[in-house]
């Protein structure tokens, strides 16, 4: 039978290159985004360019009703929840001196409770499953390494990496694996639009670029096939060197 997989934020970006290539591995696909035009477009296209089973979620994915819909959606049509990449995420700007409650709630509530709710209820489904399952998050080199007007979402972030950590005792029984994924300045849709980005991260990231989103959604399969199956409560950081030097992207 094969194997099914959960993922958020795949409208665009990181998350549609991650549903991407799990598709082209034979996985069939929940996917979601809290935008229903980018993740029912990005379903249809990958279904037709893998011919792989997809099914979009659109809506947004810290909403327990939406989480609850994504789970059924998996088990109901594919028989099995197998993986489960928790990766929407959203960033509000602002400096730590004067940043609002309203914004620190809303980064916490998806970044944080969204992820660890999915999480949840993707491991109540696993631990009764006789292969368990593997879990991501995406986490960031922001919860590695100080970046100006951040600090609520570094903090988010690196939550993330202790959860994935802190798992590890109450789901490895199960079978059940827990990592994330930390990428550093990546060329997405988003950070296209910003003219200096790419030359501005060639020039301080050791390997002379910025990631592809590709090369995030590789580390991402990998990280959830049974090739890493010894691998669980590890961030892997995708930053092509950046974090291990870390220059400043502001001087």
């Amino acid at each position: 039978m094969k194997k099914s997989a959960i993922i958020t934020g795949a409208g665009q970006g990181i998350g549609l290159a991650i549903a991407e290539k799990l598709a082209s591995l034979g996985i069939n696909l929940v996917i979601n985004d809290i935008e229903a035009g980018l993740v029912e477009k990005a379903a249809k296209s990958i279904a037709n360019k893998f011919g792989t089973q997809v099914q979009a979620v659109p809506g947004d994915s810290s909403d327990p009703s939406v989480i609850d819909k994504l789970v059924k959606s998996a088990t109901s049509r594919f028989g099995s929840l197998d993986i489960v990449v928790a990766n929407a995420g959203i960033t509000l700007f602002g400096g730590f001196l004067d940043y609002s409650r309203e914004d620190f709630r809303e980064v916490t509530r998806v970044n944080q409770e969204g992820s660890f709710f999915l999480c949840q209820a993707a491991a109540n489904i696993m631990k009764n499953q006789t292969g368990g399952g593997a879990i991501l998050f995406t986490s960031s080199v922001t919860a590695h390494a100080s970046h100006e007007n951040l600090a609520a979402y570094a903090m988010s972030k690196a939550a993330l990496e202790m959860l994935s950590k802190n798992l590890v005792l109450e789901l490895s029984p199960f079978g059940i694996r827990v990592n994330t994924v930390a990428p550093g300045a990546t060329l997405t849709t988003r950070t296209s639009l910003d003219p200096d980005y790419e030359g501005t991260w060639s020039n301080i990231t050791p390997l002379g670029r910025p990631a592809s989103i590709e090369d995030i959604a590789n580390a991402a399969a990998f990280l959830v096939s049974e090739e890493a199956r010894h691998i669980t409560g590890q961030t892997l950081i995708i930053d092509g060197g950046w974090t291990s030097v870390s220059p400043s992207p502001y001087s």
